[in-house]
C-alpha cells in the first residue's frame, strides 16, 4: 500500500524591518509629496485642522514595512511582506514562533487558530492579526514553492482567465487612459469642515464625473471619516453623479450605522471591510446584508487562510468579495474564487498617473496590470511568484538588532566612570529620585533606539 511522501517541516523563521521608504507592505511609507500621504484626504483625524495637510502628521506610516521568511527542512524558503515594523518582528519571535518551528506548513488552519487564540488576550484585531496575516501568507508561499504550484491553484484553481482591475488614485481620467474599468477617488473634506467642506466635496466629485464622462464607473473612498447624517446628506446631494459605490463611510465598528445609511438609500451601493479583522469581525457585516461588497485586506484580516473563510461566508449571502489592494496576494485569491468579480489596484506612483509595483522595488517580478487586467499566465509561478530584489535585500534589517539590545555596561562607583584611557572621570550626579542604574540603562536604551532609527532611515 502506497503512503504519502514525507513533507518538509518548518525549520526556522526570520523577520526583518525594511529600511527607508517605498518598499514593502506598508502602503503609506512613501516619500513626501506622494498623493497617498500629502493630498487632501478625509481621515478620522481630519476633525483636527493641524492633521489635515498630511496623513503622516498623525502617524499613518509610523509602523513601516516588515518582511518574513519561513524556511523548511528541505531548504525551501517562503516569504511575505506587510506592515508592522519593529513591533511586528517582536511578535513574530517572542510569541508566534513557538507554534511554527517543527510544524507541518500544510496545517494552515491549525497554525492560524493557535496564533489567533494565543493572542486573543491582547489581539483579535489590529497589529497582532496583521502579523499573523503575513506569517500565513509566507506559509502559503512556502507551500506553493514546495509543491511547485501557484497559490491560486492550491485554493481552488482558476475561476476566470482574466482578472479586471479598477484603480484607486487621485486622477480618474488617468485611470481611464491606463485601461482600468473604473476609478475610485478619496473624499477630500470631512464633516467638521461644515457646509463649505460639504460643497467642496460635491464640487470635487462633480468635476471628476465631468472629466470621465457619464459611462465610466466612479467610486468614492471615505476612509472611516464620516458619520451617518453626513453620509446620508452627501449621497442625496450627489445622486445625479451616478456614484458606483460609497466606501468605508463610517467607523468599522458602527454596524448599526451601516444599517441606517442603507435604509436611507436602499438603491445606493455601500462597501467596507479593509479595516475589519477575522471571520468574527466580518460576520456582522455579512449577516446584516447592509453592504453590497466587502473589502478585506489579506495582509491584515488574518491572511489567506482567514480570507477563504470570510469569502465562503459571504458567498452564502451572495455578497461579492473585492479585496483591498495587497498586490499579488489578492490577485491569487480573486483568480480562484467565484464571488470575486474584480480587483483593486492602488496607484503607487507619486502622482497616481502610472502603473508601478504595489510593493515598490522589493520584488523583481511583481505582476502589475497592463491595460487594466492580468491573466492566469501572469500568476503561473510557484507560490506567489515573487523574487526578492537583491537591491532591496540590502534594505532588510534583521530583527536581531531589535530583539537583542546591546549589553548594559558594568556600573562603576557612584559619580564616576572609566574614560577611554581607563582613568576615572567624574560625571554629574543623577537628578533627584533617579538612580545611577536607571540613568545608565536609559543611556544604553537611547543609544539603541538611535541606532534603529538610523538603520530604518537608510
Amino acid at each position: 500500500m502506497a503512503t504519502a511522501r514525507q513533507f518538509p517541516t518548518i525549520k526556522s523563521i526570520r523577520s526583518f524591518v525594511i529600511g527607508g521608504v517605498g518598499s514593502g507592505g506598508d502602503y503609506h511609507n512613501v516619500k513626501g509629496g506622494h498623493w497617498l500621504i500629502d493630498s487632501s484626504i478625509s481621515t478620522p483625524c481630519s476633525q483636527w485642522e493641524k492633521y489635515r495637510a498630511s496623513r503622516t502628521s498623525w502617524g499613518i506610516n509610523v509602523l513601516g514595512s516588515f518582511f518574513v521568511e519561513i524556511e523548511a527542512s528541505d531548504g525551501t524558503v517562503g516569504f511575505a511582506t506587510g506592515f508592522g515594523g519593529p513591533p511586528a518582528c517582536w511578535l513574530v519571535h517572542q510569541h508566534f514562533e513557538r507554534f511554527l518551528i517543527g510544524a507541518d506548513p500544510r496545517n494552515t488552519n491549525h497554525l492560524f487558530e493557535q496564533m489567533y487564540r494565543a493572542s486573543m488576550f491582547y489581539g483579535r484585531k489590529g497589529l497582532p492579526v496583521a502579523v499573523i496575516s503575513v506569517i500565513d501568507l509566507a506559509l502559503w508561499d512556502l507551500l506553493g514553492k514546495i509543491r511547485n504550484e501557484p497559490v491560486y491553484k492550491m485554493i481552488g484553481g482558476a475561476t476566470k482567465e482574466r482578472l479586471n482591475f479598477y484603480c484607486t488614485g487621485p486622477d480618474p481620467p488617468a485611470a481611464k487612459e491606463m485601461g482600468f474599468w473604473g476609478a475610485k477617488v478619496p473624499l477630500p473634506y470631512c464633516p467638521e469642515e461644515g457646509h463649505v467642506g460639504l460643497q467642496k466635496n460635491i464640487e470635487f466629485l462633480r468635476k471628476h464625473r465631468e472629466a470621465v464622462g457619464p459611462d465610466f464607473p466612479l467610486m468614492v473612498d471615505c476612509y472611516m471619516s464620516l458619520n451617518v447624517s453626513y453620509t446620508i446628506e452627501i449621497v442625496e446631494k450627489t445622486k445625479d453623479l451616478d456614484i458606483n459605490w460609497w466606501e468605508e463611510c463610517l467607523s468599522p465598528d458602527d454596524t448599526d450605522g451601516f444599517e441606517q445609511i442603507k435604509r436611507a438609500h436602499p438603491t445606493v451601493k455601500f462597501t467596507t471591510g479593509e479595516h475589519e479583522y477575522s471571520r468574527y469581525g466580518f460576520r456582522k457585516l455579512i449577516e446584516g446584508r447592509n453592504l453590497d461588497i466587502i473589502q478585506p485586506d489579506v495582509m491584515w484580516l488574518g491572511g489567506m487562510t482567514e480570507l477563504l473563510r470570510v469569502a465562503a461566508m459571504a458567498a452564502a449571502y451572495d455578497i461579492p468579495v473585492v479585496p483591498h489592494a495587497s498586490g499579488p496576494y489578492s490577485y491569487h485569491f480573486v483568480m480562484s474564487q467565484p464571488n470575486t468579480p474584480f480587483q483593486e489596484y492602488l496607484a503607487n506612483s507619486p502622482d497616481g498617473k502610472s502603473v508601478l509595483p504595489v510593493f515598490g522595488d522589493l520584488f523583481l517580478d511583481e505582476p502589475i496590470p497592463t491595460k487594466g487586467f492580468l491573466t492566469t499566465a501572469d500568476l503561473d509561478k510557484p507560490g506567489f511568484g515573487l523574487t526578492l530584489n537583491p537591491v532591496a535585500r540590502a534594505k532588510l534589517i534583521p530583527s536581531a538588532y531589535l530583539l537583542t539590545p546591546p549589553p548594559v555596561a558594568p556600573l562603576t562607583p557612584a559619580g564616576a566612570s572609566l574614560g577611554v584611557t581607563g582613568v576615572e572621570e567624574t560625571k554629574p550626579a543623577p537628578a533627584p529620585g533617579v538612580t545611577k542604574e536607571k540613568e545608565e540603562s536609559d543611556g544604553v536604551l537611547d543609544g539603541f533606539v538611535a541606532r534603529i532609527q538610523e538603520l530604518t532611515s537608510l
